[in-house]
């Protein structure tokens, strides 16, 4: 799909309204003359009671002053998605086919995909007035701290958020919540060999194992993390981010919160590379430099940083 110049125009007006205030978690009414550029306040005041009524910003009166607060601890994604439907409409089949979630699934896998995303596929199919796309953004700001709770509510709870849930749309919705339920027990109750990761060799075969899907279907980088007890037995993995593999972007903060949560003394490292090829770049080892350093103040040892590849599985502490 070609993009038109007045469409362009359109979209850098609505980002450089939006995107100064996403740094904000919450603001005043009167503070918007200060924080966008934007001189028609009319413009102004039409695209912020346009955002609200998606759902993507609260408003809320306190102390006399009108407050308006993101619905999303990642504002841009959802100001991006709210700007893509006011450039091509607000039905799935008016966006550019490779921005539609469909598209994007089978192109980048599902776990690329955001809440609002998925819940829109299982919707499917919206009703005259609000789109697929829609319900999943309300459904997903709605339950965006406990997207369990979701599970435990009626066709009619769930329509009362969007009318894009129907009978049939419900249906798909709890049935993918169940099966995911049940996939998720039934990988709990396989039997897990007891292993003890004393040594390299020790480490990469047991990654080796433990994520050869990321190997084998995986088509973006994903970063996890195995939280490993005193005697240096797994506990349990965590995903922290998917995507390119940054230093920027794998933060210490978001490494180490669940190794604490699971009193881990020590941790090994891992991601992959879709090419195959697993081979560390510079990133590579800065991410783990930073993350080794990061961990001695906390006192949690980085054990080791597997790369794994359908070529073979690397340790950057043998490179």
């Amino acid at each position: 799909m070609k993009s038109c110049p007045m469409s362009d125009a359109r979209r850098r007006r609505l980002q450089a309204l939006l995107y100064p205030l996403a740094y904000h978690d919450r603001f005043l009414q009167s503070q918007l003359p200060d924080l966008v550029e934007e001189p028609q306040a009319a413009f102004v005041t039409r695209t912020i009671n346009a955002v609200v009524r998606a759902g993507v910003l609260e408003r809320f009166h306190s102390d006399d002053e009108l407050h308006y607060t993101w619905t999303s601890r990642d504002p841009i994604d959802l100001i991006d998605r709210w700007i893509q439907d006011q450039i091509h409409g607000d039905q799935v089949k008016e966006r550019p086919e490779e921005e539609r979630p469909r598209e994007r699934l089978l192109r980048d896998g599902a776990a690329s995909l955001s809440n609002a995303d998925l819940l829109a596929i299982l919707i499917r199919v919206g009703v005259v007035g609000e789109s697929a796309t829609t319900g999943g953004t309300k459904l997903a700001n709605h339950f965006d701290e406990v997207l369990d709770a979701i599970r435990e509510q009626s066709v009619s709870e769930l329509r009362h958020i969007t009318k894009a849930v129907t009978k049939a749309s419900y249906c798909q919705i709890m049935a993918g919540i169940e099966l995911g339920r049940r996939a998720t027990e039934a990988a709990r109750e396989r039997p897990v060999p007891i292993v003890k990761i004393t040594s390299t060799t020790e480490a990469t075969e047991y990654c080796a194992q433990k994520f050869a899907y990321l190997a084998g279907d995986a088509v973006q980088e994903e970063f996890h993390i195995v939280t490993l007890d005193t005697k240096h037995k797994p506990i349990r993995t965590h995903r922290i981010t998917v995507g390119t593999l940054d230093s920027s972007l794998v933060h210490p903060r978001e490494v180490f919160r669940p190794a604490i949560r699971d009193a881990a003394a020590a941790v090994l490292l891992v991601h992959n590379h879709p090419s195959g090829d697993p081979t560390p770049s510079r990133e590579d080892h800065a991410v783990t430099e930073r993350l080794t350093e990061a961990g001695k103040l906390i006192g949690i040892t980085v054990l080791d940083h597997i790369v794994v590849a359908k070529q073979r599985c690397l340790s950057l502490r043998e490179c």
